[in-house]
Parts: C-alpha cells; sequence; structure tokens
C-alpha cells in the first residue's frame, strides 16, 4: 500500500485540530486532516459548547418571559415543542459544521474520515469505510479530544443515566433529575433542564459549586439557581445507583446521613477523560501521564519530536479556545517560531444565569499561593445598565499588585459576562495597569463601564459607588 505523503498530519478535527489544520495551510503547509466522525468540529461543536448554549439562549427566553411580569409586560405560559427545539438546535451545529468543511475545502486541506493509528517511522494508518489508507508524515499534530467520565459505581447500563453527550440530545424532560457534580456543565445544563420543567437536585461531593471561581462571583449564581432547582447539595456523595423500575435508585451520603432517593434520570457530570487509547502511541516515544493525558513541553511538542498535542488531550484547563491558542503554539514552532501558552492570557467563562468570566489570578488563588493582593468590587447594583436590564445580580473585581498597581487578574459575574471578558483579556495583554482601566472613557450606559468604575473605585473616585480613599 503506497503511503500518502504529506507535511503535517493533524489527527481530530476539533476546535484545536482544524485550527492547527487552517492555520498550517495558511502557513504554506501541506496537510491532511483526518477525523473518525464524518461532521468536523469534534465535542465543542456538535456535542457541548454550541449546542449547549444554544439551549441555553432559548430557555432564558423562558426565564426573561416569567420576569417581565415585573415590568407589566406578561406572557401566557410557553408551550415546548421538544422536537422542534432539537431540530433548531441541531441546525445551529449543521451550518457551522458545514461551514468548518467548506473552509477546509476551500485552504485544499485533504480530509480523510476514518480512525487513525500510529506506525513506526511516522506513519500514521486510517481505517475508513473504504479500506485503509498510510500517510506518511513529516509532523503530526495530536488533537482527539476528551469525553465524559462515567465511574464505574454509575454505568448501571441504563439510557436514564445521562453524560452530557445524552443529555444534550434532550429525549425527554424528566420530572425529577438528579445532576452528580456541580462543575460548570452541571450548572450550565440543570439551568436548562430546570427551565424546562424538571425539578433539579445537584450533588457536589465539594464545599461549593463551580470550583475554580470566586466564592464571592459563585453566590450570584447559586442564590440565582436555588430559585429554578429543586436543591443544591454540597459535600455530598453519592456512593451508589441501581435500576428500580423505571426509576433510577440512588444513595447519598450528606452530613453522616444516608438518603436514598428515586430519579427519573441522572446526569453524571464530574470531569472529562482524554481520548488516545487506540492511537497506537505504543508505537512512538509519546508519554502519557497516570490519568491518560499526553506530556507535551512549552510548544507543544511530545517526547516523540516529529509529533505535538493540543487541546484536551494534554490536560489543563480543557478549553476549546485554550486548544486553538496551543494549535498555532506548535505550528509556529514547526516552522520554527517558539512561543508558549505562558505567554498569553486565557479566559474562563462559564455560562449559568448570571455568567461568570475570569481571566488571569483569582482571588482564591492568591490566597492559596499567599500573595498579598489589593482587590476591588465594584458592584452591579450601582450599575445603570444593569438596572435596565433587571440584572444587578453581579459585580466586576480587579485583583491588583499592591504598590506597582498591575492588574494581576479580572473577574466579572453578571448578564452578558462572557462578553465583556474580551476587553479584560486585552487590558492584561496590553500590560494594563488599574489607571489605564479607570482612565479608559466608556460610553454610559453599558454594561462595560463596570470595568472603568471598578478602576476607579481602586482610587477611591468611582462615579456611581463610593468608598474610602487608600
Amino acid at each position: 500500500m503506497e503511503a500518502i505523503q504529506t507535511e503535517i498530519v493533524v489527527i481530530g478535527a476539533g476546535p484545536g485540530g482544524y485550527s492547527a489544520a487552517f492555520y498550517a495551510a495558511d502557513r504554506g503547509k501541506k496537510v491532511i486532516l483526518v477525523e473518525q466522525n464524518q461532521n468536523l468540529g469534534g465535542v465543542c461543536l456538535n456535542y457541548g459548547c454550541i449546542p449547549s448554549k444554544a439551549f441555553l439562549y432559548a430557555t432564558q427566553l423562558i426565564r426573561d418571559a416569567k420576569e417581565s411580569k415585573n415590568r407589566g409586560i406578561s406572557f401566557q405560559e410557553p408551550r415546548i415543542d421538544l422536537s422542534q427545539l432539537n431540530a433548531w438546535k441541531g441546525s445551529v451545529v449543521s451550518k457551522l459544521s458545514q461551514g468548518v468543511t467548506s473552509l477546509a475545502q476551500r485552504r485544499n486541506i485533504q480530509m480523510i474520515h476514518g480512525t487513525a493509528r500510529f506506525e513506526p517511522d511516522n506513519l500514521l494508518k486510517v481505517e475508513t469505510r473504504e479500506g485503509d489508507r498510510m500517510i506518511q508524515f513529516h509532523k503530526a499534530i495530536i488533537a482527539v479530544g476528551s469525553r465524559p467520565s462515567l465511574p464505574k459505581a454509575f454505568d448501571i447500563g441504563s439510557k436514564r443515566v445521562m453524560t452530557s453527550t445524552e443529555a444534550l440530545e434532550m429525549a425527554d424532560i424528566p420530572a425529577e433529575l438528579l445532576i452528580v457534580g456541580g462543575g460548570y456543565i452541571g450548572m450550565e445544563l440543570g439551568t436548562v433542564y430546570a427551565t424546562l420543567g424538571s425539578r433539579v437536585v445537584v450533588a457536589e461531593a465539594l464545599s461549593d459549586i463551580l470550583a475554580g471561581a470566586d466564592s464571592d462571583m459563585v453566590r450570584y449564581v447559586k442564590n440565582n439557581a436555588e430559585k429554578i432547582f429543586k436543591e443544591i447539595r454540597v459535600k455530598t456523595k453519592v456512593l451508589e445507583m441501581s435500576l428500580a423500575g423505571e426509576k433510577i435508585k440512588v444513595l447519598m451520603e450528606k452530613d453522616g446521613q444516608k438518603i436514598d432517593e428515586l430519579y427519573d434520570k441522572v446526569l453524571v457530570s464530574v470531569g472529562r477523560m482524554p481520548n488516545g487509547d487506540e492511537l497506537g502511541l505504543e508505537n512512538t516515544k509519546v508519554v502519557r501521564d497516570e490519568r491518560g493525558f499526553i506530556e507535551v513541553n512549552d510548544q507543544q511538542r511530545t517526547a516523540e519530536p516529529s509529533i505535538y498535542a493540543i487541546g484536551d488531550v494534554v490536560g489543563g484547563v480543557l478549553l476549546a479556545h485554550k486548544a486553538s491558542k496551543e494549535a498555532r503554539i506548535a505550528v509556529d514552532d514547526m516552522l520554527g517560531e517558539n512561543h508558549s501558552l505562558e505567554d498569553y492570557v486565557i479566559p474562563s467563562v462559564v455560562y449559568t444565569d448570571p455568567e461568570i468570566a475570569w481571566c488571569g489570578m483569582t482571588e482564591n488563588e492568591a490566597k492559596q499561593k499567599g500573595m498579598r493582593v489589593e482587590v476591588v468590587k465594584f458592584p452591579w447594583a450601582a450599575s445603570g445598565r444593569a438596572m435596565t436590564h433587571d440584572r444587578t445580580d453581579g459585580a466586576t473585581k480587579l485583583i491588583v499588585e499592591p504598590g506597582t498597581e498591575h492588574i494581576l487578574g479580572i473577574g466579572i459575574c453578571g448578564h452578558g459576562a462572557g462578553e465583556l471578558i474580551g476587553e479584560a483579556v486585552l487590558a492584561m495583554e496590553m500590560g494594563a495597569s488599574a489607571r489605564d482601566l479607570a482612565q479608559t472613557i466608556h460610553a454610559h450606559p453599558t454594561l462595560s463601564e463596570t470595568l472603568m468604575e471598578c478602576a476607579e473605585l481602586y482610587y477611591g473616585h468611582a462615579t456611581h459607588a463610593f468608598v474610602r480613599k487608600r
């Protein structure tokens, strides 16, 4: 079998993989993109980020309609056509996936659909429907992503026990839904299902939900979620599950007390596991850690000099935009341009209601490192724009280095925080000080001016809030 020759082969067509393929092609390289599924876009586009945001937007309309009664505008109770809702979500996913395919074709990237496996001597075998294909590559980029984790204790062979993948297919709206795990996936999907009518219970083993975000920001999300969820239980362990007729019997433990309950469905959202078990990495020098993540250096190169890895499969924060940046770092390294992810500010966004977004250092991280920092918060209750939205449940905060006034981190909680965090990332990337941010004129009334007023508050002269001068 004669091998196809290529400069770069990319395995996996998620946000990291197709970004790598597109960038390498734009830089003049011959690229082959290998994807086992027929639709490009990976988990994020097909089974994660995009469909979940579509559902969150749709259900936000329901919550907005209910809350509009306070403004003198009333609507009838919504009628939910689940098949049409799923079809609309599917159309969004399909259009985006087709767009990725079109962009690959316009760049003359050869696409092969099949399962890839490394062979010795820079060879990649791809099993396709039409038979095996062999690719001889100069460089390879592994971008095969991750999958939801389903602990053996919860894998009872029932479709009523879901991961995020099945939950986003939304076969029905369960009356009683248990969500195991209060991370961003559990809280986002819990918001969707609770709005559609499910009685949602969240069981989180840690002392609070949304680990990673600052507790003062989480408080706004928790307060709002408690209004639409049946219950949020922290410090709660789910011990076992079993079938009980048409229900799932769940045994939990909280504060030393055992809780035995029945649910129509259970969503397990306790993390993700890296893919790559069937890649034939044993035929290379690529090293994986004890959890299965591929080890890479700062330029995304593995222990095999010709093979790079990016995205979820290398661990760290599992974010699509992180994978996309790692894609460019890997390709740049192939071209002799050396830089690393540490050179960049990576934002995080939790699309709950309200949203939480942050970049740089959080207050929690500063405390854990024993760093002396100055923290200032501007409450959205003082924002005219937030008030006109009827969404004053939020705040903007700065983490500032004493003496230098250097911004170490920015956090935002509130309606649309995910859109606002871009300015914060740009400010930190450009090395802006708190004074720079305070002196940047923002349009009024906007939510973005909470960043300016928060910085002004640091100096004790914010227009719409009062604090004693430092």
